[in-house]
């Protein structure tokens, strides 16, 4: 993620994938009816609608929209900055925020109307192209891992925070389709957005503290 060893090669090929595939669901998303895949994908999650289900879906659609994440990033930063970590606050906070202003920007762009909600869930104002909760939740849960974990932890307890934070998104990108709020490729393109942006700022954040440490040494 942002703080690893950058490997430029790996890292360009990386936001490469992650480009080109938002570009084929964008490309699909431009369509003037759903195309097969998103209406197949919508009713096979669909079926296996069951009232408690649809009680988890609607809990973690909340825990990944703005009421939840926007107070919890703002607490986030401001312990990182009172632990005296600030660029781990700072980088955490461009994420996150500059997250949700490349969804809401690219939702204006592509002005794709939402799906059909069900189980009588508010149809929300904005656009459905790329999903919002897909792509901020991602970097919220994903850099908030990394920023969490420690180099002496052991290799168990890094997998577990990283399976948690994966599995934390992907519920609540998956709830938005269950829900009837997004079709697949609006949530799949949330997620390729999400590793395009993480990688440009992990690009932008070695450079700068490549920077730093030629102006120090010089």
């Amino acid at each position: 993620m942002i703080r690893s060893r950058f490997h430029p090669a790996r890292d360009a090929a990386i936001a490469l994938g992650a480009v080109l595939v938002f570009a084929l669901l964008a490309r699909l998303a431009a369509r003037e009816i759903a195309p097969g895949f998103d209406m197949a994908g919508r009713e096979a999650i669909h079926a296996y609608a069951r009232p408690w289900l649809t009680l988890v879906m609607r809990v973690a659609s909340f825990a990944g929209g703005g009421w939840v994440l926007w107070p919890g990033g703002a607490m986030i930063v401001a312990c990182l900055a009172r632990a005296g970590r600030r660029r781990d606050a700072v980088l955490f906070a461009v994420a996150v925020a500059g997250a949700n202003l490349v969804s809401e920007t690219m939702k204006l762009f592509f002005h794709r109307p939402r799906p059909e909600p069900w189980f009588g869930y508010p149809l929300p104002f904005t656009f459905s192209f790329p999903s919002g909760h897909a792509l901020v939740s991602f970097c919220f849960c994903l850099c908030l891992a990394e920023i969490l974990i420690r180099d002496e932890w052991p290799l168990a307890g890094k997998v577990a925070m990283w399976s948690g934070a994966l599995a934390a998104t992907l519920t609540v990108g998956l709830s938005r389709v269950y829900l009837g709020v997004h079709y697949p490729s609006d949530v799949l393109a949330g997620y390729a957005a999400a590793i395009a942006w993480t990688t440009l700022i992990r690009a932008a954040h070695h450079l700068w503290r490549g920077r730093s440490e030629i102006k120090r040494n010089s």
